[in-house]
């Protein structure tokens, strides 16, 4: 599908690893395709220490042979990227048609340009961040994109093993790639919705360029401050429709994942109502063009998903106590980012990362009360109430 150019953003897009970086669920996640969830964990660490040494120190190793990213880069430039070329190219385009496709929407509901900006790593790839602040819809909107390219040590190899055997334990370093699209979006109106989007793919390359280890990762939540049950269903009925088209078990295993990875722990209650959230899906759970299929298919239901609440809601009335309620709402959000979401903790502690792209998910204002308590049978207890026992809208 060609995209549709959205003023202020460039057709080049990418955008920091940082917030590509797939995060962790702390909480061992439903059904099948993914084991040891501790070990996992453990995994992340060696991976993003020795990602952040490759990314930020420049000390990567020289190979007698073009890198992944020069083989790319003479690719695109000879034959462009079609349905035959290898998947880290096709995702690499994927996730910038969506990027202009859903640029482009937002504006024109909105009425505003997006501010963009866009870098160049070194050793391959690219970060391009585009963000609306203090428009006529949203306080805040972004949404980002990024390729990289790196190598992987010995080490991070080893751990990274349990959970894909197809990486080879035997050399020293692996090359690989990661793309994919983030988005989060903050309306002015309490009555609409904060939403989160994010899609991913990983892969490594031995010495000639052969992809070697593979896998996808992403998801969709929906955060409001009031909650409409109609809106609830639409969002996750949308979701699932697009679920449904690949396997039947994956929105009710993906929602419940969801679930469990955006919680809010030291509240004891979610981030906010739910949607998917999935990762590590690599040809232990079914090969890569359909999976590739299964996450082109969800990113694609975002706006259908999202855009007929945002109609819904932008322009109802509202009063400043439920404007309070939105801030105090909203300083959960950020807690959550701060303090449990993997990918912001390593962003924020690697050297030289892009910090402004990092904090692009935070709303622009937040609020917090000492010891503050909704009113009982109010619209405000409800939401807490349903944020603390997840239910299932579809």
């Amino acid at each position: 599908m060609a995209p549709r150019r959205a003023s202020g953003c460039s057709h080049r897009f990418s955008r920091h690893f940082a917030d590509l970086k797939p995060p962790r669920p702390g909480l061992e996640p439903p059904s099948k395709g993914v084991v040891a969830p501790k070990t996992r964990i453990a995994v992340g660490v060696i991976f993003l220490s020795a990602l952040g040494y490759s990314m930020f120190t420049g000390e990567v190793e020289k190979l007698d042979q073009p890198t992944i990213a020069e083989r790319d880069s003479l690719q695109k430039r000879e034959s462009g990227v079609t349905s035959n070329s290898p998947m880290r190219l096709r995702m690499e385009a994927f996730v910038k048609e969506q990027q202009a496709e859903i640029v482009s929407a937002l504006q024109s509901l909105d009425g505003s340009p997006f501010r963009t900006d866009t870098w160049v790593r070194p050793n391959g790839g690219g970060g391009i961040s585009c963000v609306l602040q203090d428009g006529n819809v949203f306080e805040k909107a972004g949404v980002n994109t990024s390729v990289v390219y790196g190598t992987l040590p010995r080490p991070a190899i080893e751990q990274m093993r349990v959970n894909h055997k197809a990486l080879d334990p035997s050399v020293e370093s692996l090359e690989f790639f990661a793309a994919g699209i983030s988005l989060v979006l903050h309306p002015h109106n309490p009555m609409a919705p904060t939403v989160h989007l994010n899609y991913r793919y990983f892969e490594t390359a031995d010495a000639a360029g052969n992809p070697q280890a593979w896998w996808f990762g992403g998801g969709t939540d929906l955060t409001p401050s009031y909650l409409f049950d109609e809106d609830a269903i639409h969002f996750h009925a949308t979701v699932k429709a697009a679920c449904d088209a690949h396997d039947r078990a994956y929105f009710p295993r993906f929602k419940r994942w969801c679930d469990d990875y955006f919680s809010v722990k030291h509240r004891g209650e979610r981030r906010g109502v739910g949607g998917i959230f999935f990762d590590d899906l690599d040809e232990s759970e079914k090969d890569a063009e359909n999976l590739f299929a299964f996450v082109q298919d969800c990113a694609r239901a975002f706006l259908p998903s999202y855009l007929p609440i945002l109609e819904r809601r932008r322009k109802l009335p509202y009063t400043a106590a439920e404007k309070e309620w939105q801030q105090l709402r909203r300083g959960r959000y950020v807690e959550f980012n701060l303090v449990h979401d993997r990918g912001t903790s390593f962003g924020l502690n690697t050297p030289g990362a892009r910090v402004e792209s990092i904090l692009m998910s935070l709303p622009l204002t937040a609020k917090w009360r000492y010891m503050h308590e909704p009113e009982p049978g109010s619209r405000e207890e409800r939401l807490v109430r349903v944020l603390k026992e997840p239910v299932d809208w579809v």
